[in-house]
């Protein structure tokens, strides 16, 4: 089973490297938010109880989103795979997850970052905003608050993978192929 996170700025090409991985290397994308929506639509108890918060305007705790994410894991005993989308967010949430996955005889086997120039991410994300209909991406002082708080939440999370030497950077501008040609190079390596 080979585990990634893949994690980028807002405007970094995610959504479209994540989709090139998951079908290239058959991995079961993993997204909180869509673990999230889904335990509560089918009113499962972890759902139940992250509705409960979220009623309360309060956020899901880790212990609940750990226990959706050991779900979905046992859900998926064929996967080759899971790429993690939208967490670790915290350091704390990157040691639970190692926990829970060692219980599950596996790891995190790589945590891939996408690097792309403040001024490249601003561009894409207002050209998005045309289109997307997301307020938030046609306003470019939001835009650059967006970035600042990635880039703040997310580097003890790099850090904390840095230390276990899991963390490699893809350059995120070029071509969507170029992009991903780097992307593949990084997970080949490791499944090597």
């Amino acid at each position: 089973m080979f585990n990634l996170i893949l994690f980028g700025p807002p405007g970094s090409g995610k959504g479209t490297q994540s989709q090139k991985l998951i079908d290239k290397y058959g991995l079961k994308h993993l997204s909180t938010g869509d673990l999230l929506r889904s335990e509560i639509a089918n009113q499962t108890p972890l759902g139940l109880e992250a509705k409960n918060f979220m009623d309360k305007g309060q956020l899901v705790p880790d212990e609940v989103v750990i226990g959706m994410i050991s779900s979905a894991l046992d859900n998926n005993p064929d996967a080759r795979g899971f790429l993690f989308d939208g967490f670790p967010r915290t350091e704390a949430q990157a040691e639970a997850l190692d926990k829970l996955l060692k219980l599950k005889k596996t790891g995190i086997h790589l945590f891939l970052g996408l690097e792309v120039s403040e001024e490249e991410l601003v561009r894409r994300l207002l050209e998005r905003g045309k289109t997307s209909g997301r307020s938030d991406d046609r306003d470019e002082n939001v835009i650059r608050s967006r970035i600042v708080e990635y880039h703040n939440k997310t580097s003890p999370v790099a850090d904390y993978y840095a230390r276990f030497d899991k963390v490699r950077n893809v350059k995120g501008e070029g071509s969507i192929d170029e992009i991903f040609e780097a992307v593949s190079a990084e997970v080949d390596s490791k499944l090597k």
